[in-house]
């Protein structure tokens, strides 16, 4: 019997990480990033640049062509101190964050704030680039961040040439050094073009052309889909179950054209580029479930344990995507956006997905839960093995193509 997700605790989900193991910086080629794979149990080491010869000529490769956005902005107070504003995401008037950085004036925004305390309630802040200037003011305090109201002139500027301008790459928490020049590409993938995430999705980083062509060449199929990747994923589990853990929510926005490209291709093993690619196929999954079971006027949201109570109205794959398909069709929309706080734990079913391209997670972390998801026990032996042969950890480091265990 499987067992019941809901339950388990973080306290099973840990391993002792060193610093020096946490990847800082990039390699100068990326594609150069050491690749652990494991298959029915078998571990062996590689580098990017050997992934075509891993893959089976039939494999399906679905990335995420989010972007990350320059969301951090330092404004330096009057009497010296700074004070940091982490973009997170739109306020109550955008649907979601692509749409608010076309605002141009003004706009509201969920941040968090660093260095809260010294900024008294009522006192604007200022940042002056050049002919541009960026005010920032607090709105209200939420439970955890704050809502707050960026206003620029000159007024014809977008918030995303502002934040262009004057924002910072939001390199992850454990890099503990500011962003640099060079943050602003490698912090990015090859392939990004949907701005709106916070932090990158960073099992692309290890592409480049050149591994992309290599794919081309042995006639393996890859398709691109959007989730804006939010500062949640950072987020620490506290709660003694998972149960009481309340999972960040995160935009997709998939075409109609990638779905009927997805139709034509479930003959073949489907590898999700990173835990992003992954929740979201897994998230379509029963996102169109629920479309199978009861007509919704608007794109439905999927709570984290939807699928728990779901999982007993299955149906197969090919009918939940032509479900979303004809749905899409009749909607006259060429975009499904929604969003997903899908947990993936043990003891979840999958749906879609046959293995995953990722890096090496935080221990105590929702991603590693589903690293053990995915290759259930031998998530430690993975884990064990990349430490002990110099694999470098976190965004920044080196990666792992991981095939599920139950197939």
């Amino acid at each position: 019997m499987k067992q019941d997700p809901r339950l388990l605790s973080i306290d099973d989900y840990t391993y002792e990480l060193p610093a020096e193991k946490i990847a800082v910086a990039p390699l100068s080629v990326r594609h150069e990033s050491k690749l652990l794979c494991y298959k029915n149990g078998v571990i062996s080491d590689h580098h990017y640049l050997d992934l075509a010869a891993l893959l089976p000529t039939n494999s399906f490769l679905v990335f995420n062509e989010t972007k990350v956005i320059p969301a951090r902005l330092l404004f330096e107070k009057n009497t010296g101190g700074t004070i940091e504003i982490f973009c997170l995401q739109p306020g109550p008037a955008y649907k979601e964050m692509s749409e608010a950085l076309q605002a141009t004036s003004t706009v509201t925004l969920h941040c968090l704030v660093g260095g809260a305390a010294k900024w008294k309630p009522g006192v604007s802040l200022i940042k002056q680039i050049g002919a541009v200037q960026l005010q920032a003011a607090i709105q209200k305090k939420e439970n955890d961040h704050f809502l707050i109201d960026l206003s620029w002139s000159p007024f014809t500027l977008t918030l995303a040439q502002v934040l262009e301008l004057a924002g910072s790459t939001p390199l992850p928490p454990y890099i503990k050094r500011p962003a640099q020049k060079i943050d602003r590409t490698a912090y990015q993938t090859v392939y990004a073009k949907q701005e709106g995430s916070v932090a990158a999705p960073t099992a692309g980083l290890h592409f480049t052309d050149e591994l992309l062509g290599l794919l081309r060449d042995k006639k393996i199929d890859f398709d691109f889909l959007t989730l804006h990747v939010g500062a949640g994923t950072f987020k620490p589990v506290k709660a003694a179950t998972m149960q009481e853990h309340d999972m960040h929510a995160e935009w997709i926005d998939v075409k109609l054209s990638f779905l009927k490209n997805w139709r034509a291709q479930l003959d073949k093993p489907l590898v999700a580029v990173g835990t992003t690619s992954l929740r979201t196929l897994e998230s379509l999954y029963w996102l169109g479930l629920k479309i199978l079971r009861e007509d919704h006027p608007q794109p439905p949201l999927l709570s984290q344990w939807d699928w728990y109570s779901l999982q007993h109205y299955t149906a197969p794959l090919e009918k939940v995507i032509d479900t979303l398909i004809e749905w899409m069709e009749r909607k006259k929309i060429e975009h499904f956006v929604t969003q997903t706080s899908l947990l993936v734990a043990p003891g979840y079913p999958f749906q879609v997905v046959n293995a995953l391209l990722t890096n090496f997670h935080q221990p105590r972390s929702t991603l590693l839960l589903l690293i053990a998801a995915l290759v259930n026990e031998d998530w430690r032996k993975i884990y064990r093995h990349a430490l002990d042969h110099s694999y470098r950890f976190l965004s920044y480091g080196d990666g792992s193509l991981l095939w599920r265990n139950d197939q």
